[in-house]
Parts: structure tokens; C-alpha cells; sequence
């Protein structure tokens, strides 16, 4: 095969992938010599990522360690029945409050540091 032709064959397969990828959706723009071009629209990924996740589940943990520190574990227990015995969604927050080990290690950790 001459070389030509495998050039040839090369750019349409190009655009035989390219138009199977548009198949999906494409987007147009204008570039800066006023050409528009159009291409595949890129696949969306998820914005929250796996380390803002962490982060956050972190900031709660370090919340929840600092409210039995300052109030008492007596305290938060009581506050904790309370939201047990209000609505549904006082019961989810009652749930989601609960006393865990990784909380109550960390009021350990803070408790001297408020006093």
C-alpha cells in the first residue's frame, strides 16, 4: 500500500471516530481567526470529588467532637433524646448526631484545649 493511501486511511478513521463520538452530542465555537469549529461535547464529570468528601465528613466529625466538648457528654445526650422524641426530621438529625467513637475521641482531644 502506498504510503498515500494509508494517510488516506488514517484520516478516515479519524473521522469516522470523530462523528461516532459526535453521535453523543456536539458543541460549536468560534475560534480566534472567526473559523467555527464543531467537536464532541466533552462527558461531564462530577464536581464534588472524593476529597471534599473527606473534607467535609472531617468538619463534621471535628463539629461534633467540639459540641460534646464545650456542652458535656451528659449534655449532648440529653439534647440528642430531645431531637429523638420531635419530628421526622428532627429523628434524621438525631440520627445523623449520634455519638460515635471518632467523635468522642475527638472531644477527648479538644476537651483540655477548651478549659
Amino acid at each position: 500500500m502506498s504510503e498515500e493511501h494509508q494517510q488516506f486511511l488514517s484520516r478516515v478513521s479519524r473521522l469516522e471516530n470523530k462523528h461516532e463520538a459526535m453521535h453523543n452530542g456536539y458543541s460549536a465555537r468560534i475560534r480566534s481567526d472567526g473559523l467555527i469549529v464543531v467537536g464532541p461535547k466533552r462527558k461531564i464529570e462530577s464536581r464534588i470529588s472524593p476529597r471534599s468528601v473527606v473534607l467535609f465528613l472531617a468538619a463534621f466529625i471535628l463539629f461534633k467532637g467540639f459540641l460534646i466538648a464545650s456542652i458535656g457528654l451528659d449534655g449532648y445526650q440529653g439534647r440528642l433524646s430531645k431531637l429523638q422524641a420531635g419530628s421526622v426530621f428532627e429523628q434524621g438529625g438525631a440520627w445523623i448526631m449520634f455519638v460515635d467513637p471518632l467523635s468522642l475521641w475527638t472531644a477527648t482531644q479538644i476537651g483540655p484545649i477548651l478549659r
